[in-house]
């Protein structure tokens, strides 16, 4: 049998930045399962979503390892979409009420909507998890952004998010799209002064006929 596909290992430049540094990059398109909400991340039905994202993802995992195609892969970690209307309620306010989120896990290439169909009729006969019905298969194309390492707290990742925004600005680009997070760390097991979060922010880029103009 093949290695075991690790995406993340794989592409290193996506899932490993530097925590002192913000880098620039070009994001592809990938597959992802979603689910939406909108609030604070506490309280039951963000702990459902969760918990359907990854018994569908675990369930697939399984179903395609042990399936004629026997290709074992990596879950990828979760990671989420997150905005407001005054986006100063997230970076600086932080005030949950007015948060909006999509919460997601990336899909290898070769997950087909069949595949997702088969996995979630399996998930809901073993499991049966809640918010099931909500959950969809999307492929998203992010562009260009710039991205960062947060270790801590979420509490604590105002700073880290200026810093993006201000690396951002000083290249002469816009800030566009949402706020991306993709969490590395298990928060049940690592001390939250040692969780690790990739933050990520689109950007326009600036054209050449704006430079021109400067």
């Amino acid at each position: 049998m093949p290695d075991k596909l690790d995406l993340k290992k794989q592409q290193k430049d996506i899932y490993a930045p530097s925590a002192k540094k913000v880098s620039l990059l070009d994001i592809g398109p990938m597959n992802y399962l979603m689910i939406d909400g909108k609030g604070a991340p506490e309280g039951p039905r963000y702990t459902q979503v969760i918990e359907a994202l990854f018994a569908v993802s675990y369930t697939m995992k399984f179903l395609i390892k042990k399936g004629p195609r026997a290709i074992d892969y990596g879950v990828m970690p979760l990671e989420g979409l997150w905005w407001a209307e005054d986006m100063a309620h997230f970076s600086t306010k932080r005030d949950k009420s007015q948060w909006q989120w999509t919460m997601m896990i990336r899909q290898p290439d070769f997950i087909k909507q069949a595949d997702i169909d088969m996995a979630m009729q399996a998930a809901t006969k073993k499991k049966n998890p809640a918010n099931l019905e909500g959950l969809r298969f999307e492929n998203y194309t992010e562009g260009p952004c710039a991205q960062i390492l947060h270790i801590g707290p979420f509490e604590e990742e105002g700073p880290t998010i200026e810093q993006l925004h201000a690396a951002i600005e000083a290249t002469g680009h816009t800030l566009s799209g949402k706020h991306h997070e993709i969490y590395l760390s298990d928060i049940r097991r690592a001390a939250p002064e040692k969780w690790r979060t990739i933050l990520r922010q689109p950007y326009h880029a600036k054209t050449s006929a704006s430079r021109k103009g400067d």
